[in-house]
C-alpha cells in the first residue's frame, strides 16, 4: 500500500463508504466485485472508485475487478481499523446514550472505555455495561486508560470547557455532536465536528431540484 500524506479530504470521507460496503458484500458471500458494480452499489462512478483508490497505490487487476476480503482490509488498515483506539464518551443525555448502545464501535475499531455525566442518577451506574462516572475524574482516567478520541454529546454551554479538558488530558481526537464549533489550542488534537442540520439541508437542497418550479403567484 502506498502512503500518500496528501489526499484530499474528499476521498478520504469516501473510504467509510467503501469500507461499508464491502463489509455487507462479505457478509452476502460476494468474493469478488468490479469498480462499476462497486460504483452501482454507492452510487459512484467506477472511474471515482478506480482514482480514489489510486491514491494509495490502486487494488484489484484490470479485467479481474477487486477481491472483496483483500480490499476490505486494505481499506480497514487505511482507516486504522486495526489500531484498536480507545473512546470515551462525555454526556449521558439522549444522544450519547443512543450512541452508547446503538453504535458498532467495536466493528469500527474502537473500545469504549467509559461515559462521564453529571447527573447523580447515572453517575456510578452503567449504559450497555459501559461504566459512567462523574466528569471530575476525566484527567485521572485518562491518564490511568491512555483515550485516543473523546465524543462530545455534551451541552453547548459546555462543549468548549470539556473539549479543552479532552485536549489538555491528551486525547488524539475529538467526536463533537454538540452543534457547537469547539476550537483546540492544540495542533496535535482532530477535531470531527457532526452537524445533523448539514446533511437534513443537502437532502432539502437535492429534494429542491427534484421539485417542480412552483409558479409565482398571481
Amino acid at each position: 500500500m502506498k502512503k500518500n500524506t496528501k489526499v484530499s479530504t474528499a476521498v478520504i470521507r469516501r473510504l467509510p463508504r467503501y469500507y461499508r460496503q464491502l463489509c455487507e458484500l462479505q457478509e452476502a458471500g460476494v468474493e469478488r466485485i468490479s469498480s462499476s458494480g462497486l460504483g452501482r452499489s454507492i452510487g459512484l462512478t467506477a472511474s471515482q472508485i478506480r482514482q480514489d483508490l489510486f491514491c494509495f497505490g490502486g487494488f484489484g487487476q484490470q479485467g479481474y475487478g477487486y477481491k472483496v476480503d483483500s480490499l476490505k482490509e486494505e481499506i480497514g488498515e487505511i482507516l486504522g481499523i486495526s489500531r484498536g483506539h480507545t473512546l470515551v464518551v462525555l454526556g449521558t443525555g439522549n444522544l450519547g446514550r443512543a450512541i452508547i448502545q446503538n453504535f458498532r464501535f467495536s466493528s469500527n475499531g474502537f473500545q469504549l472505555l467509559a461515559a462521564f455525566d453529571i447527573n447523580p442518577a447515572a453517575v456510578g451506574g452503567e449504559i450497555a455495561g459501559v461504566p459512567v462516572y462523574h466528569p471530575d475524574g476525566l484527567e485521572d482516567f485518562i491518564f490511568a486508560h491512555p483515550v485516543d478520541v473523546g465524543v462530545l454529546t455534551v451541552p453547548i454551554s459546555a462543549a468548549q470547557q470539556m473539549g479543552d479538558r479532552l485536549a489538555g488530558a491528551g486525547v488524539k481526537g475529538i467526536w463533537n455532536f454538540t452543534n457547537y464549533e469547539i476550537s483546540c489550542s492544540s495542533p496535535e488534537v482532530v477535531v470531527e465536528s457532526v452537524h445533523f442540520s448539514d446533511s437534513l439541508l443537502t437532502l432539502s437542497y437535492l429534494i429542491s431540484q427534484r421539485e417542480e418550479p412552483r409558479e409565482e403567484e398571481e
